[in-house]
């Protein structure tokens, strides 16, 4: 039997951005102009910037895009699902915070700083977190069954 390994390609920083890239691509990102207070009729159209806005997406279809692998992705699933319920703001006594409780929740903040809202954000780090610790989510969900925490 062959395993399949997720690898970290990118430091979380970068990654996040190819993830924007991304989520933009698959339409899971929208891309809008800021609004114009007294702004002449005829700006040229290079003066009007765009700011990316969260992402729309529910957190499983954005973690579906950032982890293609079926097995990996229904690993992943299984320990977001105990660990939060798949809710982005999630919280315990202990300071765990986000889809993957992490502890404290700011340490998400090296994958960017929407972590507290964004999923994208907070799929990405953990995801990140689940390779570097174990080798893939599949591993950290073999943990966690063994020992009730990962």
């Amino acid at each position: 039997m062959t395993v399949s390994r997720i690898r970290r390609i990118a430091t979380p920083k970068k990654a996040l951005t190819g993830a924007a890239v991304g989520l933009a691509t698959a339409g899971l990102v929208t891309i809008a102009a800021p609004a114009q207070a007294a702004a002449p009729a005829a700006a040229p159209a290079a003066e009007k910037a765009s700011a990316p806005q969260a992402a729309t997406g529910s957190a499983k279809t954005i973690a579906k895009k950032l982890i293609p692998n079926a097995k990996q992705y229904q690993a992943f699933s299984k320990i977001v699902e105990h660990e939060s319920g798949w809710d982005t703001t999630a919280s315990n006594p202990s300071g765990a915070y986000g889809l993957v409780q992490a502890l404290p929740g700011s340490k998400m903040s090296s994958a960017g700083s929407d972590w507290k809202t964004n999923p994208a954000t907070q799929i990405k780090w953990g995801l990140d977190y689940m390779n570097d610790r174990y080798g893939s989510p599949a591993e950290a969900l073999q943990f966690w069954e063994s020992n009730g925490w990962y």
